[in-house]
């Protein structure tokens, strides 16, 4: 059983039942069944054959839900692309995966020619832009013949590609069989209602909004309901007026909707599950949550791509006596926490934390080596720092890797600071993160200056929006010594302490 099927049975058992809505765009099940066979049969006469890979550059729409469907159905790898990504990140991405064609969302026309200029092989479509390579042009000219499933389970379904502490980023490997298994899991654990009207308002080219929400909605012949952008307001209004059942974001989002005025006089009681994850919940912030929406339940998720994403969960009844915890593994998921030999520690025992289970990668596309290092007996080595207690939930320590998490989205440090070392005034530089009320962490960077040269942080965040995307820019600079070990490890918790009064 793939994705794919799911969307046909949903098609075929409920044709007349809400699918998508986007706007004033309202599609049955029916109707959106037409539209992604007429995506398909574009990205047929495109050349897209089982295995080709079909890059998706856009934030949220109705078109996304549809190509994302479209690319499955053709037997295509969905090859997603973070639209606030430098011209750089953008063109690895495109090169490193071999995509033969590229969607460009709104807004994004531009960019997408900059960076696809050399790259004369890619096939580009414009996701509504206009022109003869309008996506949504073409799909109007085409058939609505139903198309056969071209994947089956074992087959590649997304390469993902999530950034790491040593450099460029690597593309996680899902198959049809691990996305099934991933959207089952979340619609179990979440306790979603059937046919959930869910609202899409997180990144769905991220994994968790993507494979968790958008497939579990399509399994369970939901109604998936599509905001371009997080506004608070606006998902307030959202909520009450579409009758909006389950939700996800990162603690950040919940914060920004709760200073929306009058929220407490709102109709949104149809609110049913509440999910989050990137972050811990605060305890404060969880009670005003209860009180704000009194038919929400809660789960904390928080997992890695490299799982589906799957990892640990907390469920809405075990907030309350294991706050601060991550949670358990669902069903299909195995943690381990072990020693630098491997052995397991007893509980209370800070290690590393292990997974593995039906969900996980086929590897890192094109990385051999990284995927050996990474997948080691079977089990899939985090490089984050847990410990159990006594009941056998899992609580973060630490992040090897000293990941930022910056409302909600990934920032890791060697990517900031090799965008910060080319500026010419630098000499030494070090990144790390601050506590933030509203974002969970913020970009600080410590650098050492050449002789004779000055810098600030305004120059700073215009020579960085050449590399890197704009939520990754420093949010405050520091002149000092970079502090460095024999070997030339950055001493990071040296510098926390010696910065103390940042708040680092």
């Amino acid at each position: 059983m793939t994705l794919i099927d799911d969307f046909d049975r949903s098609v075929r058992n409920f044709p007349q039942r809400p699918a998508l809505v986007y706007g004033e765009r309202r599609l049955n099940w029916q109707q959106l069944g037409e539209e992604v066979s007429r995506a398909a049969h574009v990205l047929m006469a495109a050349g897209v054959e089982p295995g080709d890979r079909v890059a998706v550059y856009s934030g949220n729409s109705d078109l996304f839900v549809v190509a994302v469907h479209a690319i499955f159905k053709v037997g295509g790898v969905l090859v997603t692309v973070n639209p606030r990504s430098a011209g750089p990140e953008v063109e690895y991405l495109l090169r490193d995966s071999g995509a033969k064609v590229l969607l460009v969302g709104l807004g994004l026309t531009e960019a997408a020619q900059r960076v696809t200029a050399d790259l004369p092989g890619l096939r580009v479509f414009s996701l509504g832009g206009g022109g003869d390579d309008d996506f949504a042009v073409r799909m109007a000219a085409a058939p609505t013949d139903p198309i056969e499933n071209r994947a089956a389970e074992d087959d590649l379904a997304e390469i993902l590609y999530t950034s790491g502490t040593t450099g460029k980023p690597k593309g996680v490997m899902l198959s049809h069989a691990a996305l099934h298994r991933v959207a089952t899991m979340c619609a179990v654990v979440t306790r979603m209602p059937m046919r959930p009207r869910t609202l899409h308002v997180a990144p769905l080219y991220h994994s968790a909004q993507l494979n968790l929400f958008l497939n579990s909605t399509t399994l369970l012949a939901g109604c998936h309901v599509v905001l371009p952008a997080f506004d608070p307001v606006q998902v307030i209004e959202t909520i009450e007026r579409e009758r909006i059942q389950v939700f996800f974001g990162p603690p950040t989002m919940y914060q920004f909707l709760l200073r929306v005025p009058g929220v407490e006089r709102r109709d949104v009681g149809s609110l049913a599950v509440g999910a989050y994850g990137a972050a811990p919940m605060p305890l404060a912030l969880l009670e005003q949550i209860q009180a704000t929406f009194p038919n929400l339940q809660l789960c904390g998720m928080y997992g890695l791509t490299e799982m589906g994403p799957g990892g640990v969960m907390l469920t809405a009844e075990e907030h309350a006596a294991k706050a601060g915890a991550g949670g358990l593994p669902p069903v299909g998921v195995e943690v381990r926490i072990v020693d630098e030999q491997g052995r397991d520690v007893p509980p209370g025992v800070v290690g590393e934390k292990l997974l593995r289970g039906t969900t996980m990668m086929q590897g890192y596309w094109g990385k051999p080596e990284q995927t050996a290092e990474t997948i080691r007996n079977g089990w899939l080595h985090t490089g984050d720092l847990a410990m159990f207690d006594e009941d056998g939930y899992v609580y973060a320590v630490d992040r090897k890797k000293d990941m930022i998490i910056s409302g909600g989205m990934n920032i890791y440090p060697a990517e900031v600071e090799a965008a910060i070392i080319a500026h010419p005034a630098v000499k030494d530089v070090a990144v790390l993160g601050r506590p933030h009320p509203d974002y969970g962490e913020t970009v600080v960077a410590v650098v050492t200056l050449n002789d004779g040269h000055t810098l600030t942080l305004d120059d700073l965040r215009v020579h960085c929006r050449d590399h890197i995307a704009d939520y990754k820019l420093p949010r405050d600079l520091v002149h000092g010594e970079v502090p460095r070990n024999p070997s030339g490890k950055i001493l990071k918790q040296e510098l926390r302490k010696s910065l103390g009064g940042t708040g680092l």
